[in-house]
């Protein structure tokens, strides 16, 4: 069992969180987390990369002089790879890098990214994060009393919040989702990952169903 320090928006203490990690992931694989971050960092790639064959490029097809009898290499068409100006050989293009891992392992290594990072000291808890308005200098002092000004961090909420999002989207280093749009890539990439106690709450209602 863990014990986790709840702060509210003023950085004070104002009481604890138990949470057990091997409820979360009794057993956390590094190889199947490794295996879902890089599915997800595939799927970001555009695949929009693309060069010229020879069948793409300007130019005659004739061939340029006779093959024997010159003196010099013989030489087909101008616009083979071997010439300036010429195709690509091998030449690349457009195609799509997305594929899709199964929905239990992605779930699986969401709680293992979790369970990891609750282990390592790396997720702060806060009690409850309401805003009445959009307002970054309220949300970013709230970070620098927690401790966290400068570092990558993941805020996490129990659901879809306008105000915190609209708040913290020019803070740099900052990701805002809500607990269930969570993965392993968003918790395991920031330095901190920090979640409220409704969050929280959700993640071990989750598990334990």
């Amino acid at each position: 069992m863990t014990t986790l320090p709840v702060y509210d928006m003023t950085g004070t203490k104002v009481g604890d969180y138990e949470i057990d990690p091997q409820v979360l992931a009794p057993k956390i694989s590094k190889q199947l987390l490794h295996d879902v971050v890089v599915m997800y960092l595939a799927n970001q790639r555009q695949g929009s990369n693309k060069t010229k064959s020879r069948g793409e490029v300007a130019g005659s097809t004739k061939k340029l002089f006779k093959q024997k009898g010159t003196g010099n290499a013989r030489m087909g068409a101008k616009r083979q790879p071997v010439r300036r100006g010429g195709g690509h050989a091998n030449s690349r293009q457009p195609r799509s890098y997305y594929y899709r891992l199964p929905r239990k392992a992605v779930q699986a290594a969401t709680r293992m990214a979790i369970a990891s990072k609750i282990s390592a000291g790396s997720v702060v808890v806060m009690d409850q994060l309401k805003m009445e308005a959009p307002k970054t200098k309220l949300l970013a002092s709230a970070f620098k009393a927690m401790g966290l000004e400068g570092q990558t961090k993941t805020l996490a909420l129990g659901g879809l919040d306008r105000n915190v999002y609209l708040s913290g989207r020019n803070i740099e280093g900052l990701t805002i989702s809500p607990v269930a749009d969570l993965n392993a890539l968003i918790v395991l990439r920031p330095r901190k990952l920090v979640m409220t106690r409704e969050a929280l709450d959700w993640i071990k209602a989750k598990a334990s169903a």
